[in-house]
Parts: structure tokens; C-alpha cells; sequence
């Protein structure tokens, strides 16, 4: 099995060696008989970070199929929010490569790994669709008082804008000068019309 490992020490670990994580790790790789296809090390990056520059490589050989699977530490070496790393175990999926963590010891190259892994996926999505509840009923609440939702709604001055076509200015032009996207413009100079006629 094609294996890359996955070390990171962040920001506030100043002291911390990522050898530790990685030397356990190659001791996993000889008993299990992995091939190690590389070692990334993002030092010094919080996991909050999704752009990590080995992070990224390791996505790419991931994306290019030149692995099996991905084999880290612990979960939170790999990502610090639940998001990034389902997003990335998703991809993973999607690309045929395994995600090994030998501390919380999930292995999707087992039957258990995966049910776990299937199990984690479910209550993070339960979890965002809950989060989507509560803001569609606080968004319908505010509506049912009356309060605008969404974007602040852009001031126009129908006489400013009438003005500035009648000189002779694009509405290109008048739409940048008033600080809205032309389409918009068009728009209320129509409803006007429509208005008023």
C-alpha cells in the first residue's frame, strides 16, 4: 500500500518536535508493510489554516492517484474543525485514498474505520442541517416583523441618475458614478417608468 504521512506542528507548539508524530508513524508503516510515497510537515501553521503549503502537496498526489492512503497522528495534527476534515476524508473517498489517525485509531481500510467514519459524517451533517434550521427560522421570524433580510438595500436618487443620462453619460458610467452594478440601475429607472406610467 502507497502511504503518505502527515505531521504538523502549529504556531503555539514552538517547542514541539514533529519527529514524534513522524517516527511512529514510519514504525506503523514497517509493521503493517506500507510503501511511504512521502512525508509532509507543515511547521509552525495552525490547523485552522486549510491552506498549508505540504498540506497541499499531499492533496495533490492524493488528487493525481499516487496514493492509497493518508496516514496522520492524531485527527487534530490533520485539521482543527470537523468541516475541513470531512471535507478532506470526502475527498479522500472520492479519489480512492484511505484516512489512517493511529491515536484516535480510525482506519477506513477496515470495516469498523469506516462505519466509524460513516457515523462522524452523519452527526456533522445533522449538525449543519440543525445550524440551517435555527438561521431560516430566526430569517423568518425577522421577516414576519417586518425587517429586512440580506443585503443592506442601496440608496438611489432617481434625479441624479435622470440628470447624469440626460448629459450625456453612459449608464455604465452613471451606474459607477451612483455606486451600484448597471443592472441594478436599469432596473429601478424601469420600475420607475413602470411607476409612473
Amino acid at each position: 500500500m502507497q502511504v503518505a504521512l502527515y505531521a504538523r506542528v502549529s504556531t503555539t507548539d514552538k517547542d514541539q518536535d514533529p519527529e514524534l508524530q513522524l517516527s511512529e508513524l514510519r514504525q506503523v508503516a514497517v509493521q503493517r508493510s506500507w510503501t511511504i510515497v512521502g512525508e509532509f510537515c507543515d511547521n509552525g501553521i495552525s490547523g485552522s489554516v486549510q491552506k498549508r503549503p505540504e498540506l497541499d502537496k499531499l492533496m495533490a498526489l492524493a488528487r493525481a492517484g499516487k496514493l492509497d492512503a493518508v496516514a496522520v497522528w492524531r485527527f487534530d495534527r490533520f485539521a482543527r474543525s470537523t468541516r475541513h476534515l470531512l471535507a478532506a476524508l470526502d475527498e479522500f473517498r472520492s479519489c480512492g485514498v484511505e484516512f489512517i489517525s493511529l491515536r484516535e485509531q480510525i482506519d477506513t481500510t477496515t470495516p469498523i474505520g469506516k462505519a466509524v467514519f460513516t457515523i462522524v459524517a452523519a452527526v456533522a451533517e445533522l449538525e449543519r442541517d440543525l445550524i440551517r434550521e435555527r438561521v431560516q427560522a430566526g430569517v423568518d421570524r425577522a421577516k414576519a416583523a417586518g425587517k429586512h433580510c440580506g443585503r443592506p438595500r442601496r440608496a438611489f436618487d432617481p434625479r441624479a441618475a435622470r440628470l447624469l443620462l440626460a448629459q450625456g453619460h453612459a449608464e455604465r458610467q452613471v451606474a459607477a458614478m451612483l455606486g451600484m452594478p448597471r443592472s441594478t440601475l436599469r432596473r429601478k429607472l424601469v420600475e420607475l417608468d413602470l411607476a409612473a406610467g
